[in-house]
Order: C-alpha cells, then sequence, then structure tokens
C-alpha cells in the first residue's frame, strides 16, 4: 500500500491520540443528553463508512454522551488516501446488461477519489472487502500494468472488435490519474491497435490527453461525455468534493470539441427535488459550450447506497431531506430504488415522466439529440509485436 501526501494535495489524519490529552475537568459528572452533530470529513463524500453487505458483523451508532465533546473541537480530521495494487491480470470487464450500450470496459481504477455520494459504483467496493463509504473515497485499487494487460487481450486470437467504455465504473480522470497516468497507457495501446473508445468523466483532466483524442477521433475511434449534475458551485462541492468544478467541465467540453472531438453532456444522476430544476439549464449550457448530444439517468440507489445517501441527506440538506426521499420513492414504486432492466436508468410513475419528458424536450430545442455517429470498430487492426520499438527506432534514425 502507499499513502499519498501533502505533495499530491492530500492530508494525513490527525494525531486521535490528541482527543484523550483533552482536559475532560470542565464537564459535568453526567452531561445532560444532546443529539449528536452530524459532521462531514474535509474533502470526503460520504459522511460514513458503513460495514459491506457481505460482512458477518456490523456496527451501529450510539450516543455514548462524548457528543458535548465533539461539538467543542470541530469537524472530523481529513481522511488519507491510500492506493493498493491490483494483482488481477486481465483487464476488460463484460457485460450483458441491455440497459447498457456497450458490452465491454476497462477501468484502471477501482475506488474513485471524486467522492461523489450518489455514486452507484460505491456497493462494489464491497466486494474487495471495504466498505463502500469512506473506504471507496480513501482505498484506490490501481492497475499499473493496465496497458500491457490491455495490449494482450486485444491480441488474443479471434478477438473482435466493439467500443470499449473506459470510466464505465469510476473515473478514469480522478485525481490519481494525474500522477499514475493509466488512463492515458490505455488511450496509447487503443491508438496503436485503432480501436474504438467511449470514454465517460466528471474531470477535466481529460483535455490532457487531446492530442491523442483528437487523432482518433478524425479517424471515428474517440468520443467523451462529460457528467454535468449542477451548475451550482456549492451543490457540487457537496455531492462532488474532488471533481472538477461546474465550470471547468463547461470548459472541458467546449476544449473538445473545438479538437474535433465528438462530445456530449451526462445529465446524470437526475436526483428529485435536488438538481432536477437545473435539466434545462445544464443542457443549454452543455450546448452552448460544443456539446453535440446528451444522456440522463435517475438516480439510483442500490445496495448499500440507500444509508449513505439518506445520512448525506440528514448531514448536508435536513431542511429537505424527507422531500427528497419522498420525491425519490415515487418514481421508484414507493421503493429507493429499482433493479429491473429498462426500469432503473429512468424509472416510472408520475413523477419520472415528468422529468424524461423535460430532459426530451430541453435536448430538442438545445439540438442535443442528432443522430450519434457511431464508431468504427473495421478500422481494428493488431499492430507489429515490436511496433513500438520501430516507431522508437525510426525517430531516432532522424537525427
Amino acid at each position: 500500500m502507499e499513502n499519498l501526501g501533502p505533495e499530491h494535495g492530500l492530508q494525513h489524519v490527525a494525531d486521535p491520540d490528541a482527543l484523550l490529552a483533552m482536559s475532560l475537568s470542565g464537564l459535568p459528572e453526567e452531561a445532560p443528553a444532546v443529539t449528536p452533530r452530524r459532521v462531514a470529513r474535509q474533502g470526503r463524500g460520504a459522511t460514513i463508512n458503513p460495514a459491506s453487505r457481505f460482512d458477518g458483523q456490523a456496527a451501529s451508532a450510539f450516543d455514548d454522551g462524548w457528543a458535548t465533546l465533539a461539538a467543542e473541537v470541530g469537524d472530523l480530521p481529513a481522511v488519507p488516501t491510500t492506493l493498493i495494487r491490483d494483482a488481477s491480470r486481465s483487464v476488460i470487464s463484460w457485460n450483458e446488461s441491455p440497459d447498457i450500450g456497450f458490452d465491454r470496459a476497462v477501468n484502471p481504477y477501482r475506488g474513485c477519489e471524486h467522492g461523489c455520494v450518489y455514486c452507484y459504483a460505491r456497493p462494489t467496493h464491497a466486494y474487495l472487502g471495504y466498505s463502500p463509504g469512506l473506504d471507496f473515497e480513501t482505498k484506490l485499487i490501481f492497475k499499473p500494468e493496465v496497458g500491457e494487460l490491455l495490449e494482450r487481450e486485444l491480441r488474443k486470437p479471434g478477438y473482435t472488435p466493439r467500443t470499449l467504455a473506459l470510466g464505465s465504473n469510476t473515473d478514469p480522470y480522478q485525481p490519481v490519474e494525474r500522477t499514475l497516468k493509466l488512463t492515458r497507457a490505455v488511450l496509447e495501446v487503443l491508438e496503436r491497435f485503432r480501436h474504438p473508445v467511449a470514454i465517460v468523466t466528471k474531470s477535466a483532466g481529460v483535455v490532457r490527453d487531446l492530442d491523442i483524442l483528437s487523432r482518433m477521433a478524425a479517424q471515428r475511434l474517440a468520443r467523451v461525455y462529460v457528467s454535468v449534475t449542477t451548475l451550482d458551485a456549492r451543490l457540487a462541492r457537496r455531492m462532488e468534493p474532488r471533481a472538477a468544478s461546474p465550470a471547468r467541465r463547461l470548459h472541458a467540453i467546449a476544449e473538445l470539441a473545438r479538437a474535433g472531438v465528438p462530445t456530449g453532456v451526462l445529465c446524470a444522476p437526475v436526483i428529485p427535488g435536488l438538481n432536477d430544476p437545473e435539466i434545462e439549464r445544464i443542457l443549454e449550457a452543455a450546448s452552448g459550450a460544443g456539446a453535440r448530444h446528451a444522456g440522463y439517468v435517475l438516480l439510483r440507489l442500490p445496495h448499500e447506497l440507500r444509508a449513505l445517501f439518506d445520512d448525506w441527506l440528514q448531514t448536508h440538506f435536513p431542511d429537505r431531506a424527507r422531500h427528497v426521499l419522498k420525491l425519490i420513492r415515487e418514481t421508484r414504486a414507493g421503493a429507493l430504488n429499482e433493479s429491473r432492466f429498462h426500469h432503473r436508468f429512468t424509472g416510472h410513475g408520475a413523477y419520472a415522466d415528468l422529468l424524461v419528458r423535460r430532459f426530451t424536450q430541453a435536448a430538442r430545442k438545445y439540438g442535443l439529440n442528432e443522430a450519434r455517429e457511431e464508431l468504427d470498430a473495421g478500422a481494428f487492426a493488431v499492430p507489429p509485436a515490436d511496433a513500438r520499438a520501430a516507431e522508437t527506432a525510426l525517430q531516432m534514425s532522424l537525427f
């Protein structure tokens, strides 16, 4: 494991023993009962770190009288990010979902430091033995050999190319990508094999790879979707504490479009009673920046995400938490999640239908509903194994 220090813009946890050193002489022998103050970790989205659904034991919160002291101490200390090497020997994941427009994906990272509280991928951290809460955004699994492993899989006899998704589970341009550059390694392989790729991100870091993406786009091999959940910077900071600001995401759309990369906007997730009033404004802003297509996904709360989202609402929006949850249930037949195919992304019921109609009309109004050009899987070609070495030799011969 590797701890990321201050040079990466991250902070380490303060010494917990400092709390024990505080004098308790000022406390009464029997402190009055108080309601624990809900606090959030600095720079983190999840407010709790619950056990996964696979754990045999679970801890429950209990007020032992320390709430008064906690209120005096202030916010909880920051939690550092830990990198954990992934030893798996394959990198392409496959799916057969009829709700998703691709059948394969590569995720250089598991877990995501963006800390989006609503992220549907959080429950997958339970498969690794970690909590979908704070663990998901602080314990990141990375694949240092992702480029080499991907190349090995693309060279297998009988491999049939189709558009590969990058960022289907966790963001390929989360902050740690700035130093590890694993997503760029994937793109370098895909470009050499002329393999089509579709990227989903909410990071402005995608513009770093405009050199590769613009070349691939010129051959109909790349498209990018930028997720914009809100134009309210304060709301974005609470929902997605380490993701790019809304303004920077719109700037990224503009830069991608200017470079000739087909770019769309994802209005996802739409959270009833929280960001759904912004649907039209988001699509208008994205269209103005140069987006050509738009997508829509209703909030999903599978497994542990239900408790995580509820606690986050109670912490940041206690005045409207009950109303938001009520509206979500109206789109999910009284529940907080819908797992059935063809329903889980859009919901059903009067409120869900209204959201879909609003999105559809806005997409049409702002020119985001044009037919999407398919990427070219027929251009795929396996390069010679020593192609990289030959290219380097050619470059050196020019000097």
